[in-house]
């Protein structure tokens, strides 16, 4: 068989790649595939892979040779599946590969924040300690984030990792879930509205998935409610937060600062306004991408692909 990889940048670095896969055929990769070019590259394969290049129902017609399609990500509205399901092709995705990493995004954006490794290792390879009269100095407000009340949206694989690591560092670790009190672990507290956990939370993790019902659901009225001294992360989807909102909202100290790996447009605009508001911090995107977590994807991408060969698919999404 053949199997094209439309995009395999994102998950190949040059540490990693698609060897293994010529077990079951021809491989052809691609760093990235414009839109325009999916049809022509796809055309006689009978298996593609694709983490965010969008495979349309347009498309799908006009590939009748395909038979498989794997999603190299957790989500999988990337691919129309329900015409794929209408053709008779499998799609299969890579659910909770990257728990742990997004996990620890979390934390390195909120002790980012609270700490400023960074900012201090930069003044100091300029000398500033060495050249300063006093044992110490410091440029932002230094707090323990023991005691303080860590909220989470969603209590997914990620959500879960995340107050694990919260409850390590002693944090109140409280959830807005469609889960029940007594589903939670102990000492877990579970609060009825987003509303109360945004009011009352020191910091506010957002890692449940994006949908038409929460779109935008950290608005201005929302920012409105939190502590000035409150940090929002956002590691899950961009679209979950009015970014010009939470800009406004940095800037006039509403809240004290923001760390986001996720914008509504990626990659966003240069005019953003949250690369240049205060106190918030933006990585490109790059919690799933620990070398670990592109091995893991990479390992059941292949299972999956093995999987459908052999007539039991797995990890299938419909």
């Amino acid at each position: 068989m053949k199997i094209t990889v439309l995009d395999a940048f994102g998950l190949n670095q040059g540490d990693l790649n698609f060897k293994e896969f010529e077990k079951f055929g021809e491989v052809v990769c691609y760093d990235i595939t414009p839109q325009e070019e999916v049809v022509a590259r796809s055309r006689g394969s009978e298996v593609l892979f694709t983490n965010k290049t969008k495979i349309t129902a347009e498309m799908l017609r006009q590939l009748p040779e395909v038979k498989y399609i794997g999603i190299l990500a957790t989500g999988f509205n990337v691919v129309d599946v329900k015409e794929a399901g209408r053709l008779g092709i499998t799609v299969t995705n890579i659910p909770a590969y990257s728990t742990m990493s997004v996990a620890q995004k979390v934390f390195e954006l909120l002790l980012a924040i609270v700490g400023r490794a960074e900012h201090y290792a930069e003044e100091n390879s300029r000398l500033r300690w060495a050249r300063s009269p006093h044992f110490f100095y410091w440029d932002f407000p230094l707090h323990e984030l023991a005691g303080k009340r860590f909220g989470i949206v969603g209590f997914g694989n990620t959500g879960k990792a995340t107050a694990r690591i919260a409850d390590a560092f002693v944090m109140q670790v409280c959830l807005f879930t469609s889960k029940a009190q007594e589903e939670l672990p102990d000492g877990y507290e579970k609060v009825e509205t987003l509303d109360e956990l945004f009011s009352t939370c020191d910091v506010v993790s957002l890692n449940c998935p994006l949908t038409a019902d929460n779109a935008l659901m950290v608005d201005a009225r929302r920012l409105a409610l939190m502590k000035p001294t409150a940090i929002l992360i956002n590691t899950a989807r961009g679209g979950l937060v009015d970014e010009e909102a939470l800009a406004l909202a940095l800037d006039d100290e509403t809240i004290y600062a923001a760390g986001l790996d996720v914008m509504t447009q990626e990659p966003p605009a240069e005019d953003n306004p949250l690369f240049t508001a205060r106190n918030c911090f933006v990585t490109p995107h790059i919690a799933w991408a620990t070398e670990e977590a592109r091995r893991r994807l990479l390992t059941v991408a292949f299972d999956n692909l093995a999987a459908w060969a052999d007539g039991h698919p797995v990890n299938v999404v419909s």
